[in-house]
Parts: structure tokens; sequence; C-alpha cells
């Protein structure tokens, strides 16, 4: 794969195949002068099984994209954790009640096991592990997370997945709204996701410089 042309931002593939994750995604490469293009808009990648482990995930999947790929990858694993349900669905949040359950079946099964449980047990975070893989190098890793509670009801049409239960609980937010009724920017200010790739801000701003490697000759 050849690179950008001259001018163009350097290019990063995002390893994801949720359009939720890649609409934050792209606009935070952005910010970094890096331009976020979708795995299934430059090639046939193949994921490994996601494992129980956030950063463990997020490592496989951005490595498995900068390989086959031979461009930088972004990936992340990201999940919910409720303290009334022992820091459950966490890693498995995406499946969590099985594959058949779309996000507002898996919302709807939260509320339902948590429809007796209130204060602290209605607790929660949302947690995100980013890695940012160099295609025969080195994977560097971000981790990210945003302190809120989970609703007694869905409210808000923005975001995705838990995003309209997920009540904020973080300086300046707290006045009630869910994460779906933040707006966009708001949204990157706090979210876990954001925070999870500022961490990574000195090697994105390394790519965009072209001070990493853009592509690496595959064994």
């Amino acid at each position: 794969m050849s690179g950008p042309a001259p001018g163009d931002p350097p290019l990063v593939a995002v390893a994801t195949g949720n359009s939720g994750k890649l609409r934050e995604l792209e606009p935070l490469l952005a910010a970094h002068g890096l331009r976020g293009v979708a795995v299934g808009e430059l090639g046939a990648v193949a994921f490994p099984e996601e494992a129980d482990d956030y950063e463990a995930n997020a490592r496989a999947k951005a490595r498995a994209a900068a390989d086959a790929l031979g461009v930088p990858a972004l990936a992340d694993d990201s999940g919910l954790e409720v303290e009334g349900l022992a820091g459950a669905p966490g890693p498995h949040s995406a499946r969590y009640g099985g594959p058949l359950l779309d996000d507002a079946g898996r919302c709807a099964l939260l509320l339902r096991e948590l429809a007796a449980r209130h204060g602290a047990s209605r607790r929660a975070r949302f947690v995100c592990v980013a890695a940012l893989a160099l295609p025969g190098g080195a994977v560097h890793v971000g981790r990210g997370a945003c302190a809120g509670e989970i609703a007694h009801a869905a409210r808000g049409e923005r975001g995705f997945g838990y995003d309209p239960l997920f009540r904020v609980d973080e300086p300046g937010f707290r006045d009630g709204r869910t994460m779906a009724e933040l707006a966009p920017e708001e949204k990157a200010s706090l979210s876990h996701r954001a925070r999870a790739v500022a961490v990574l801000a000195p090697a994105l701003a390394a790519l965009a410089r072209g001070a990493q490697p853009y592509a690496a000759k595959r064994s």
C-alpha cells in the first residue's frame, strides 16, 4: 500500500466495524493532524477473537490491522462497568446478553438487571483502552475512563451503545444529562474514548510530523 499524496494528512486505519466508534475516532485523529479511515475501506483484516481484557483486545486489533494493511492503525476496546453488577458487563459490554441483542436490547437488559437496585449500586463508569500500532513496530497504549451512574430510563438521541443510560458524573457535567444528551463536542471533552486517545498524543503528534514510519516492509 502506498502512502498519502503529498500534502495529505498521514493516514491511520481505524480498526473497528462499529460506526459509532468510527464517528468519534475520526475527529479525534483529525485534531492531531491525521486522517482516520475505516479498515474496511483499505483492505481485508482478520481480527482475533476478543478476550476478557481491554488492553489485550485493543492491542490485538491494532496489531492485526497495521500488519495486514501496512499503515499505522488505531483500535480501542471499551466497556461499561456497573458497581451493582460487580463491574459487569465490562469487556463483554458489546456482547452482553448474547449475539441476538442490539444496542436497545442490551440497554433494556441492563435496566432489568438493575430494576431493584438504587444509590451506589447504580454507579458506573465507561472504560476505554486505545492502542496505536505501527506496522512491524511498536504499539502505544492509552487508557481513559468517565464516571457516571445508570439512569432509570433511556434518554437522548446522540451517541450509541449504553450512552442513553449513562448519566454523566464529571466536573461541569453534573446536570443530570446522559451521554446521549451531550453535544458531540461536549462528549469529546470528557468521554473515556477521548481521554484514552489523549494519552496517545505524543505518538500521534510524531506520526503527524512524519517522525514515525508511515509504512513498513512486510515480512
